[in-house]
């Protein structure tokens, strides 16, 4: 039910949001800008064709690591030893040495802040007994985010036959794991940092990290046939966008993509929380166990909304005189009507009960019977 109601309400959140804007003069063909804390897509073009990610194939990778830290099933002191398969691995590293002792926070540092191939494998093998079996993971978490246009063959980014997903799908799991994880944060916003006692030296792929206002992350990517990618997090005024740009001509021409996306997202739209003007009075219970329930409203109750209308939202509490017996926590009872200044509906929040409230039994009846007798007398 909790779920149901948190889907309605997103949805009816976005009802005020353009899923297409006016044109912007971008350089990459695929991109696609989400808002974290809804979901919801701000801007996009092409963003289901299915290209190769390269490195930001990553963030999966962070992601299954990550959950298996919150749950508990992992820590970042675990050791991690590398293997000879993990220490193979080409292209950006930390050469990680074959029998070479490393913590997992060490190796999620690597992946986050220089892509580290070889650490990536590290912590797949680590988690799943192999990178096959990783992987497998890894494409099982995609079924379950919904990432249609996405398969992956490794857990790297490395070229592949077949390893690819889209700029909508790279949302997709950055958002799960910056919205479920933001502890990610740690490690994402490193610039500069060193493994190894000061002795490796690490530099951040992610340029935008050190010269854009707000920037979080997230991760890089280029090969020869994928391009240059990025799925870029910045946050400002209690709002966190993504921009996720593919297939960029240079290095440069992404980060001027992901910027400009990022520009836009921030000159244009607002989170709003969204509450009653006034506490919401208990409403009475008709035949309950007790007199009254009292309403609240779900947690679900940011308004993404374009800046300029910000200032017009207009709120209606709209709440029965009674309601009947029984009354079950979480149970919709009422609605808070949020309206442009249009007049335009432009979100309904549903408005819960607080608690639980049973039918009154006959004893509970003949009880408050006596009182009001005695009361009388």
């Amino acid at each position: 039910m909790k779920r149901f109601l948190a889907t309605l309400c997103l949805a009816a959140l976005c009802l005020s949001v353009p899923i297409r804007a006016a044109g912007l003069k971008l350089a990459s063909p695929s991109v696609l800008l989400m808002e974290k804390q809804t979901g919801t897509v701000l801007y996009a073009v092409d963003e289901h064709t299915q290209r190769e990610p390269a490195s930001v194939t990553k963030v999966m990778t962070l992601l299954l690591t990550m959950e298996a830290i919150d749950s508990g099933a992992l820590s970042y002191d675990d050791v991690v030893t590398g293997s000879a398969h993990a220490s193979s691995m080409g292209g950006s590293q930390i050469w990680l040495r074959e029998g070479e002792k490393l913590t997992v926070r060490e190796l999620l540092k690597a992946v986050c802040v220089v892509s580290g191939n070889d650490a990536a494998v590290a912590l797949g093998e680590h988690l799943a007994g192999s990178e096959e079996a990783f992987v497998e993971k890894m494409n099982e978490r995609a079924r379950a985010l919904g990432m249609a246009d996405t398969h992956f063959v490794n857990c790297t980014g490395l070229p592949a036959e077949g390893h690819l997903t889209s700029a909508y799908d790279v949302a997709v799991m950055s958002r799960e794991l910056i919205l479920r994880h933001p502890d990610i944060r740690q490690f994402t916003t490193l610039w500069m940092d060193s493994l190894r006692d000061g002795t490796s030296m690490l530099v951040n792929t992610n340029k935008l990290i050190r010269f854009y206002d707000g920037a979080t992350g997230l991760k890089t990517g280029s090969t020869s046939t994928a391009g240059y990618c990025v799925s870029a997090t910045a946050e400002k005024n209690g709002m966190e966008l993504i921009a996720v740009v593919m297939k960029g001509p240079s290095s440069d021409e992404r980060f001027a993509d992901a910027r400009m996306l990022l520009d836009y997202g921030f000159a244009t739209y607002a989170l709003v929380t969204v509450t009653p003007d006034e506490a919401l009075a208990p409403v009475p219970v008709t035949l309950g166990a007790r007199e009254a329930v009292q309403p609240v409203l779900t947690k679900e109750n940011t308004l993404l909304t374009l800046k300029a209308g910000v200032g017009g939202l207009q709120k209606e509490v709209v709440l029965p005189e009674r309601v009947a017996a029984p009354v079950h926590r979480d149970e919709r009872i009422g609605e808070l009507r949020v309206t442009n200044a249009a007049g335009e509906t432009v979100a309904v929040l549903p408005i819960l009960a607080g608690e639980t409230v049973e039918k009154v039994t006959w004893s509970q009846m003949l009880g408050r019977i006596l009182r009001c007798a005695f009361c009388a007398e």
